[in-house]
C-alpha cells in the first residue's frame, strides 16, 4: 500500500518523507487555504522534494476552464497529479488529461457508480471520501470494498485512493480490503506506532534497566 500525505505542510511532509512514508502528496483547496502559501510555490516546493506523484486540484466547475486550469497546475512538475471532482465536466477533462498523458485523480467519489465511470474517464486514481460518508451514517469502508471488486472484475487499472482517512482504524480496514493507496493527515499517519501496550511494555523495560545501574554508551 502506498501512503499519500494529505497536508500542503512543507515541514510536515519533510518529516514524514525523510523516514520513507511519503509515496505521493494530496492538497486541495482547503489545504492550500490552510497554508497560507501561494498554491504555485508551495506545489513546487513539495513536487521538489516529493518523487511520488502530488495532487493539484483545479477550482473552476467548468470543463474548458478546469482543462486550462489543469494544464498550467502541470508545468509545476512532471509528479504532478490534476486533480478534479467528480462531476460531469470533471470527467470531462480527466479524459483530456489523460488522453495527454497526465496523471489524474478524481476527488469527491461517494459512489461505485460514479468510480466506473473515472476509471472509463482514464483517472489514474480514484478518490473515494469514506470519513464524509461514515459523517452520514453511511459505510465508507464498504464503498472500498464495492470499487475493489468492480476494478477487479473489469481490470481497471485506476488506483483506489482512500480519502478522508479519520483514524488508524480506516487505514487497516482499508488496506485489508486492498486498496492501492490512502491519503491521511500526518497526525493519522503517526498515529499507527501508537499503542498502550507499547507504552506499558517499554516503561517496564526502562524502570527494570534503571534498575541494573548500567549505560550502553
Amino acid at each position: 500500500m502506498k501512503f499519500f500525505v494529505d497536508t500542503a505542510d512543507v515541514p510536515s511532509i519533510k518529516e514524514l518523507n525523510d523516514l520513507g512514508m511519503v509515496d505521493g502528496v494530496t492538497t486541495n483547496p482547503s489545504l492550500i487555504l490552510k497554508s497560507g502559501r501561494d498554491i504555485l510555490e508551495v506545489t513546487k516546493e513539495i513536487c521538489d522534494m516529493v518523487s511520488g506523484p502530488v495532487s493539484a486540484e483545479v477550482v473552476a466547475t467548468e470543463a474548458k476552464d478546469m482543462i486550462a486550469e489543469g494544464m498550467k497546475l502541470a508545468k509545476i512538475a512532471s509528479n504532478i497529479a490534476i486533480k478534479v471532482p467528480l462531476t460531469w465536466d470533471g470527467l470531462t477533462a480527466c479524459k483530456a488529461f489523460a488522453s495527454e498523458g497526465h496523471m489524474v485523480n478524481v476527488t469527491l467519489c461517494f459512489s461505485a457508480a460514479q468510480a466506473i465511470l473515472a476509471a472509463k474517464a482514464g483517472a489514474t486514481f480514484i478518490s473515494p471520501f469514506i470519513g464524509r460518508l461514515d459523517d452520514i451514517n453511511l459505510d465508507g469502508v464498504q464503498l472500498i470494498e464495492d470499487i475493489r471488486t468492480i476494478y477487479d472484475n473489469y481490470n481497471f487499472e485506476t488506483e483506489i485512493l482512500a480519502a478522508s482517512i479519520r483514524s488508524v482504524n480506516h487505514i487497516t480496514d482499508v488496506a485489508r480490503i486492498g486498496a492501492d493507496v490512502i491519503t491521511a493527515p500526518p497526525s493519522v499517519i503517526k498515529a499507527m506506532a501508537n499503542h498502550p501496550l507499547t507504552d506499558k511494555g517499554l516503561d517496564q523495560f526502562m524502570k527494570d534497566w534503571a534498575k541494573t545501574g548500567q549505560k550502553i554508551v
